[in-house]
């Protein structure tokens, strides 16, 4: 049967406090409201869902998922990782999220169902405010020492990694991920690093094997800000340490690099949140050193486009392994792919997120137990932001109707 909703309204809200989110809600005539959410780049991602999203949206039936995506894709910008992929994502989010609500049931079963009861997460070695300022990914903007709570990860793995990632294990946690190269990246801009930066970064390693020894996978995130020649040489220097990935080591924008790189790690390559669509993904396969394919569903096209690059990597034998160090919303999303996904190998998470302020803003947020993420039976993702969020001093809020 044909549906009959149509959409009413779009809005987006904004606050100044958490100055790189977005959430986009997609209302359709009968009150059913889906959520999405963009992370970077929000006020840009506020301006094009209004200027050129929502126009063509309004009136248009909010269930027909592919014919809406088909209908936002742009002549400009479609093939890169900016504005309008980030904007299409959130939106493509909100209708999934709207979708499952009209039906009653969650995202994960109406993706089809589930492969697993639950997924095993690693933890993100963040802290409570890691990147929460519109600086970007800048050292300056870890505020490692702005600490509210017993877990800031960042500080932790810094300068007692073996107490971090003994309390891990201590929560049922076994996989970890840290970035102790980035200093000496944003140093030399990645071209260098010296004998003493390298003494530096490799502490964390050296601490978490003391304390665990082999009891703990360690992830690696590069942040892609290496050269291709020095990435290799940081490969080389962590093959005491069996890492378990290497992630972005450099830019990719000539993937094809990756096979170099392959040849002097044992690690997996994990890549990449950073790439923007299902095309990208399969040049990322076709090399042949895919080891996670890890995608942003905030970052990728959202859930039309990740399940589908899920399904890719399937086909070539690649597990997936969602991203998520954004917002609480992305990262529900995320659990339920990851539920869904035969081929899921592990959940990122952030417990300094989602024990912190993802609290503050939003309710129903999945935690762990024992190393282990499950969803509830909620309709669509089941975030929901808080009561009176519109309301706020720092709120800013557009609606297009």
């Amino acid at each position: 049967m044909l549906s009959t909703l149509k959409i009413a309204k779009v809005e987006t809200l904004r606050l100044k406090e958490f100055a790189n989110l977005a959430w986009v809600k997609v209302t359709a005539d009968d009150g059913t409201v889906g959520l999405g959410e963009s992370f970077f780049g929000a006020s840009a991602v506020e301006a094009y869902v209004h200027d050129w999203c929502a126009p063509l949206l309004l009136g248009r039936d909010p269930l027909a998922i592919p014919a809406r995506m088909t209908e936002l894709r742009d002549y400009i910008g479609w093939r890169g990782a900016g504005v309008e992929t980030r904007a299409l994502s959130a939106i493509d989010i909100a209708l999934w999220d709207l979708k499952c609500k009209v039906h009653g049931v969650p995202l994960v079963e109406i993706l089809g169902g589930r492969a697993r009861q639950s997924i095993r997460t690693y933890n993100t070695c963040a802290g409570y405010r890691y990147v929460r300022s519109a600086e970007g990914q800048k050292v300056a903007n870890w505020n490692t020492e702005a600490a509210e709570g017993p877990y800031e990860d960042l500080d932790a793995f810094l300068n007692r990694a073996d107490e971090l990632a003994l309390s891990l294990k201590e929560q049922g946690i076994d996989a970890m991920k840290i970035w102790p190269f980035d200093p000496a990246a944003e140093r030399s801009n990645g071209w260098d690093i010296t004998p003493a930066e390298m003494k530096t970064a490799l502490e964390p390693f050296e601490k978490i094997r003391s304390a665990v020894g082999d009891d703990m996978d360690i992830m690696v995130e590069f942040h892609s800000l290496w050269s291709p020649p020095m990435a290799r040489r940081l490969s080389r220097a962590l093959k005491p340490y069996d890492t378990y990935w290497h992630e972005d080591p450099f830019r990719l924008e000539n993937l094809a690099d990756l096979k170099e790189y392959g040849r002097h790690t044992d690690a997996l390559i994990c890549a990449s949140e950073t790439l923007p669509s299902i095309h990208a993904f399969r040049e990322y396969l076709e090399t042949g050193v895919a080891g996670v394919a890890m995608l942003d569903l905030g970052w990728c096209g959202g859930i039309s486009s990740a399940r589908k690059v899920a399904g890719m990597a399937e086909a070539y034998g690649v597990p997936i392994a969602p991203h998520d160090c954004t917002g609480p919303v992305v990262y529900a999303s995320s659990c339920h792919l990851s539920l869904h996904a035969p081929n899921t190998l592990i959940q990122e998470s952030v417990r300094a997120f989602y024990t912190g302020w993802h609290l503050e803003i939003a309710e129903a947020v999945p935690t762990p137990v024992n190393g282990q993420i499950d969803v509830t039976d909620a309709p669509g993702h089941g975030i929901v932001l808080r009561e009176g969020l519109e309301s706020r001093d720092d709120a800013i809020l557009r609606v297009s109707k």
